[in-house]
């Protein structure tokens, strides 16, 4: 490749084509939005389906969790698939499982197929987990990477709203006298057995991402990583209107491709490994997720009415955006640090104080309402907004899937932990002790943050490799 014919290239097109960078993200974050409204909506249905169903706590736990064991097996492989046939291909396949899981959840005749469904689901989500955020950070230029990659939580933070008015939505015209479906199946879906309609709305989103998916180009650093040099070259150029000749890796290193995820263990590499699990976990024992899955149930239990708790986990969507659109201007300027940690500290007094509330019995009334959103607001603007950024942008190009996968199977792992044994653990200790119990969790994980994670901010991907690599 002519080096000097590349430059000029690149001053033929200093800005590079925003319009195309745009889009190309909009529809790989539009992964975001069906992974959030996928998560979000059972949070509307386990008081229905526990009394259809009859079902015991521990059964309600595994129909919360189910989706979980499929993320669990998507993010698995999600990584190791993507780097074998390109990050487009994969996030076609997302889509297409979380369609099916959509259809099939809506239809179920028992239980047991029911659970079969959202593993389905649970697949499409653990593999977007991965993939959108990688994506989207093998486009971005250094300098807008955080809030590119940030648009992923934005979407994410969508999907959950989406899905929180939309079970709202649905429940309220299930008691209208309006209501025109009264019999058959459409009487069942929205009518009788309402649950079924809030799974059958993901179908929409899930058919415009499929079919937009079509439209976009495969990663350019994935290119690149496989020998299609001048063809992902030509693209970061069309795309970025950069020339970053540190991506042109030298025949030498091509026997460290072999390395795997062997080459996460070297000295400094390891603490990139630990920073991405240390993410995963502490990012899921904030309980964000249990807030999201049994919102109107913890709100129950603070004496409003199934109605009213959907209507306000509305209300806690809508401040989870604001905030989050707050971080996705800042996190370029303000830096990955500040947002995370600050905000940590801040989810740890608000957890501290929802769980007060609830060990003084004094948890009804506005007052929940209220520290619900000052904890979800702080989540929002810190760890929501900043772990896939880091999990994207802190990994080798080369074993970046992979290392994505590892990274993003224990945030599943300890998602699915924290989402089946809810139920069990809050009736046998109280609301009150399982606060306290994630609050205890934020406390360790917003040290670990301050002692491991750098700042990345204005770095290139490259740069950030090289850094973990000097770190020994």
């Amino acid at each position: 490749m002519n080096v000097k014919m590349n430059q000029g290239a690149h001053q033929d097109n200093p800005s590079g084509n925003k319009v195309l960078l745009g889009l190309t993200c909009f529809v790989a974050s539009l992964g975001g939005v069906l992974f959030g409204f996928d998560t979000a909506v059972i949070s509307g249905t386990f008081g229905m389906v526990e009394t259809q169903f009859g079902l015991s706590k521990l059964m309600v736990g595994w129909f919360g969790s189910s989706a979980l064991i499929g993320a669990i097996v998507g993010a698995f492989v999600a990584g190791s698939l993507s780097d074998r046939y390109g990050r487009k291909p994969i996030l076609i396949l997302a889509a297409f499982l979380f369609f099916v899981s959509a259809l099939f959840s809506s239809i179920p005749p028992n239980f047991t197929l029911l659970i079969v469904a959202r593993l389905v689901g649970g697949l499409g989500v653990g593999m977007a987990s991965v993939l959108s955020p990688m994506y989207i950070s093998e486009f971005a230029p250094a300098k807008i990477r955080g809030r590119l990659v940030a648009l992923y939580q934005l979407s994410i933070v969508i999907g959950i709203l989406l899905a929180y008015f939309s079970n709202w939505a649905l429940l309220r015209y299930a008691t209208s006298p309006d209501n025109i479906f009264t019999a058959g199946i459409l009487g069942k879906v929205f009518n009788t057995e309402i649950w079924r309609g809030m799974f059958a709305a993901e179908m929409i989103p899930c058919g415009l991402f499929i079919l937009l998916l079509f439209f976009v180009p495969e990663s350019p650093r994935w290119l690149i990583d496989k020998g299609f040099v001048e063809k992902g070259m030509a693209l970061l150029r069309r795309i970025n209107g950069e020339l970053d000749e540190k991506l042109l890796r030298p025949a030498d290193e091509a026997g460290k491709k072999k390395a795997g995820l062997g080459e996460l263990l070297k000295p400094g590499m390891r603490r990139a490994l630990a920073v991405g699990i240390g993410l995963s976990v502490f990012g899921q024992f904030t309980g964000v997720n249990i807030v999201i899955y049994y919102g109107p149930t913890i709100l129950e239990g603070a004496g409003f009415a199934l109605n009213n708790a959907v209507q306000f986990q509305v209300l806690i969507g809508i401040i989870n955006l604001i905030f989050t659109v707050i971080a996705l201007t800042k996190i370029d300027s303000w830096g990955r640090r500040p947002l995370l940690i600050g905000g940590m500290a801040a989810v740890f007094v608000s957890l501290c104080a929802i769980g007060t509330l609830f060990v003084t019995d004094i948890a009804s009334g506005i007052w929940t309402v209220v520290l619900l959103c000052i904890y979800i607001g702080s989540l929002a603007l810190s760890i929501n907004a900043v772990i896939w950024v880091l999990i994207g942008e802190i990994y080798p190009t080369h074993i970046r899937g992979r290392a994505m996968s590892l990274a993003t199977f224990a945030n599943w792992g300890t998602n699915f932990a924290a989402a089946f044994l809810f139920p069990w653990y809050v009736a046998s200790v109280g609301m009150g002790a399982g606060f306290f119990t994630f609050a205890a969790f934020c406390f360790v994980g917003t040290i670990f943050f301050y002692k491991l994670i750098p700042e990345t901010k204005g770095k290139t991907l490259e740069e950030i490799e090289q850094y973990w690599k000097k770190d020994n």
